[in-house]
């Protein structure tokens, strides 16, 4: 119950549920008065001691499989509390016809949470960590979870589907999430290849726009293109673009050619690759300065003279 006043009683909506799909009426017992529920109490002391006590089980499904067999076995034979003569089996069966048939779907029991998933797409339930699509990270999601399983939704949308871990600090992961993440980090880095080689050479889009019209492969040639920017530079592979397009052919091989042509006219040596790591290439990177006339406001605009 979530809020009582004397016999006023506010009950949780999920027990008002579940008590009406199973046509019981909930009936709550006085404040403190556990022998009010003595029956009940009785019962938990007898399946602890009776159940639990001393035995081994190696998970929870094997666990759920002893206490079936407990429960039609060693229960269903014990004597009945009010009735010795009469066993508890016997007893169910003699009233199983005045009880109420139950419904034909089983209440939904799934342990419901609210979850959200930070930078990598992982989200943590019950101490683990379980894959998600790398498109839903830093969302709210919810996680729905039974003894097997458990789902991560995003509103009615399931995303991941796992077997449920019952360890401390593992990592459950579904290899197609893995595959999507490295095509996707994959794409990116060749943007950013693309990027780098537009900013230095902007004939270079025309380039592997009219290459990608003839059906070349687009990741082969910008690759072989950055090479060419890393051994000749950015003037020299402008101008050697250029003078492909001129010739109308889209190809870094004709890119070559110009290179190699214009460094035997300038009787240049042939030029040494210096493999960089990608920190020591981002120093490289051209800032455009920005202009600071707007500096000159805060000092409204004057300058001492001298």
């Amino acid at each position: 119950m979530l809020e009582r006043q004397g016999q006023a009683i506010r009950f949780h909506p999920t027990l008002l549920a579940f008590a009406g799909h199973y046509r019981y009426e909930p009936r709550p017992v006085a404040v403190a008065r556990g022998n009010e529920k003595g029956r009940v109490e009785r019962a938990i002391r007898y399946v602890r001691d009776s159940f639990f006590a001393a035995r081994e089980y190696r998970d929870l499904a094997d666990l759920n499989a002893q206490a079936e067999a407990w429960c039609s076995g060693v229960a269903a034979d014990r004597p009945c509390p009010e009735d010795t003569t009469l066993r508890v089996r016997e007893v169910f069966a003699q009233e199983q016809s005045r009880l109420l048939a139950l419904p034909d779907n089983p209440f939904p029991t799934d342990e419901r949470v609210e979850v959200k998933a930070g930078k990598t797409p992982y989200v943590r339930f019950d101490l683990n960590d379980y894959s998600i699509p790398h498109t839903h990270v830093r969302r709210l999601l919810t996680v729905l979870a039974d003894p097997e399983r458990m789902r991560v939704l995003d509103g009615q949308q399931v995303l991941a589907c796992h077997v449920r871990s019952y360890d401390r600090g593992a990592q459950i992961e579904d290899p197609a999430h893995i595959q999507r993440l490295v095509e996707q980090k994959h794409q990116a880095s060749q943007h950013r290849g693309t990027d780098r080689l537009a900013q230095a050479a902007p004939a270079s889009r025309l380039l592997l726009t009219l290459a990608a019209e003839r059906g070349y492969r687009l990741g082969t040639i910008n690759r072989q293109l950055l090479e060419l920017l890393d051994r000749h530079g950015a003037e020299a592979l402008q101008a050697a673009i250029e003078e492909a397009l001129c010739r109308g052919v889209p190809h870094p091989n004709a890119v070559r050619l110009a290179l190699e042509q214009r460094r035997q006219a300038q009787q240049l040596p042939p030029p040494i690759a210096v493999p960089l790591s990608p920190h020591a290439r981002q120093r490289d990177v051209i800032v455009q300065p920005h202009r600071l006339d707007g500096y000159d406001q805060l000092t409204g605009g004057s300058h001492d003279a001298g």
